[in-house]
């Protein structure tokens, strides 16, 4: 058994109120846990794995801090993986998490608390041993001076205390189960000793102090970063660990677009590649080199959750306020001539928040969704209540004149209207104009025929190129009127969607769009309550994907349900690969493969 139930006389509030107290080496979120007690590794892992080689990767942009939690700053590759967490999540459940840091847990049954037993072989990459009190400090410092929406997200925890170096003690303000699962299952642990003097909201130009498989060995600012893997890493033999983590060193090195990145890959500069574009993958992937298989492509099928990717509104730009503006811009897009003509017919076209899973909106609501929505009919668009949401479609053939009188109809309704071929609006005779951010040549070359169209109503997109630093703090700062960018996939509704859509977490940079909607507040905090109730859960997805959807927060775009990986032919993985991710940790260097390679690729 993972879990073993103690009925204690611990006493709440009232004399003749009992508490139950759940002892467990596991968190499940979600679901019931898929390894039993004394697990001896991951289905989707190697257990003989060897370890040992070098392996690079390729990264756009550059970098110029190592506190990937920073509000400033541009923090380098895999510098989130420098610490350890109190659990470990594995890739082929959902929201469920097995001891790290932590070696064991209790908590009262009414999650107003929960103890934490810290694994006494824990220890930073110095040497110095992690203790309760290092997840008190760390708790401390992120309220104190982490992003706003931690001390947001967390507001229900009224202490994290130490007491005594190995156990450290949760208290809830009020019961909220969630919010104290998450913070131990994602809880980084900071080390006091390294961090109490600096400030972790800014940028920090030299590495810290780790407890994770690597650590910096060496690094050029903003060009590149080396780790290596630390060989006497006190968590190696851990379940969760076995047969991951194989390379001895991983390299990250920095190109200023993705063009350029992709001729390096070729030339042999570095070892592995995940094409996101879909025009590279049909035409570039030539040459000497995979004539000589010395570089295997590959597209793996996937059944994953697909994340909501598009061109995102800010609803907070005066422009973009109206839904019928928004959605006018929709009919702008066509993504089948796209789709012919500049991506091979490799995408399918988005139309939800949970795309690809059983929350999905499809056909009418169903009557456990109009229980839902009927009682917020007076919030909520009136087309929610009647087929789901579908983008519009063309034939392919790049004439869409419905379309787009269909998006001047929207537009004349919201006032705005052509006057010598420009779009201006009525009452204050302002040119129909907004900036779509970008920072890649790749987002320019995808936006084009939107902007195109979007001239063609008289409406004159500008598309401005920035550097990654700057475009990361124009980002946090909702500096922006549009920009193409995404939601993460959802497996399942969450509470975690409060921080996109709450609008308490209106500040947060997930809050792409700066929606501030009651009827979206209402249903993310049923969301929230009905965590484990999964029949509710099936009702609540299409729900607030019917209201996300008709209210027009992006223009979406596309996805595609395969992997599309290049590599220099030197891997090998395991046969099962992990439901949701591709499982690049699990991968390890082949040297009989290895040894067929130029030398500068073994």
């Amino acid at each position: 058994m993972l879990e073993r139930t103690l009925i204690i006389a611990a006493i709440f509030c009232s004399p003749w109120l009992h508490a139950q107290v759940i002892e467990s080496t596991h968190l499940s979120g979600f679901g019931e846990a898929k390894y039993p007690a004394n697990f001896t590794h991951l289905e989707y892992v190697n257990p003989k794995a060897p370890k040992g080689g070098h392996v690079t990767y390729g990264a756009i942009g550059t970098y110029d801090s190592f506190n990937r939690y920073g509000s400033r700053g541009k923090p380098g590759a895999m510098t989130g993986e420098l610490y350890d967490t109190l659990m470990f999540s594995p890739t082929d459940e959902i929201n469920t998490s097995y001891p790290l840091i932590a070696e064991k847990l209790r908590y009262s049954d009414d999650y107003t608390w929960m103890e934490v037993d810290i694994n006494p072989k824990a220890k930073f990459h110095d040497g110095v041993a992690i203790t309760a009190k290092d997840v008190e400090f760390t708790f401390q410092k992120f309220v104190e001076q982490g992003v706003p929406q931690y001390k947001t997200y967390y507001k229900n925890i009224k202490s994290v205390k130490a007491l005594n170096d190995k156990t450290v003690r949760i208290e809830m303000k009020q019961s909220d189960r969630d919010v104290l699962f998450s913070f131990v299952q994602g809880s980084a642990v900071l080390p006091a000793h390294f961090w109490q003097d600096k400030d972790l909201s800014q940028p920090l130009s030299q590495p810290p102090v780790g407890s994770g498989p690597y650590k910096v060995d060496s690094f050029k600012p903003g060009q590149s970063i080396t780790y290596t893997r630390v060989k006497d890493y006190w968590a190696q033999d851990l379940a969760v660990n076995v047969g991951r983590n194989n390379f001895d060193t991983i390299q990250y090195d920095y190109y200023r677009d993705d063009t350029v990145m992709l001729e390096a890959f070729k030339a042999g500069e570095y070892d592995l590649r995940q094409e996101g574009t879909a025009k590279f993958w049909a035409t570039s992937y030539t040459g000497s080199n995979f004539d000589k298989g010395y570089i295997v492509k590959e597209e793996i099928s996937n059944t994953m959750p697909r994340g909501m990717q598009g061109f995102i509104y800010n609803t907070e730009s005066d422009i973009f306020k109206d839904p019928k503006v928004r959605e006018a811009l929709t009919y702008a897009l066509d993504f089948e001539w796209m789709n012919k003509n500049m991506f091979y017919q490799q995408y399918t076209r988005t139309s939800s928040y949970f795309q690809n899973t059983i929350y999905q909106a499809k056909n009418a609501p169903s009557a456990a969704e109009l229980e839902i929505l009927t009682p917020l009919k007076e919030q909520i668009p009136a087309r929610v209540f009647g087929s789901a949401y579908a983008p519009p479609a063309s034939d392919g053939s790049g004439r869409i004149r419905t379309q787009m009188r269909t998006a001047l109809k929207l537009l004349k309704e919201a006032g705005w209207e052509i006057q010598k071929g420009v779009l201006t609006n009525s009452k204050t005779g302002k040119p129909f104009e907004f900036e779509l951010m970008a920072y890649s040549p790749t987002t320019e070359r995808i936006a084009d025929p939107l902007k195109k169209n979007l001239s063609n109503l008289g409406i004159n997109m500008k598309i401005r190129t920035v550097d990654t630093t700057q475009y990361l703090k124009r980002w946090h700062e909702r500096d922006y009127d549009m920009i193409f960018s995404s939601y993460s996939a959802n497996a399942y509704p969450s509470n975690n969607l409060k921080i996109a859509w709450h609008s308490h977490f209106i500040d947060s940079t997930y809050n792409q769009a700066g929606v501030n909607n009651k009827a979206i507040d209402y249903l993310t905090e049923q969301i929230d309550l009905h965590q484990q109730d999964p029949e509710k859960l099936k009702a609540l997805g299409p729900a607030l994907d019917r209201v996300l959807t008709w209210n027009f927060y992006a223009i979406p775009t596309w996805h595609t349900s395969r992997f599309r990986v290049a590599s220099w032919d030197k891997f090998s993985r395991p046969e099962v690969r992990p439901e949701y991710d591709l499982g690049l940790d699990t991968w390890w260097i082949d040297n009989d493969k290895a040894q067929k390679l130029p030398a500068k690729r073994r």
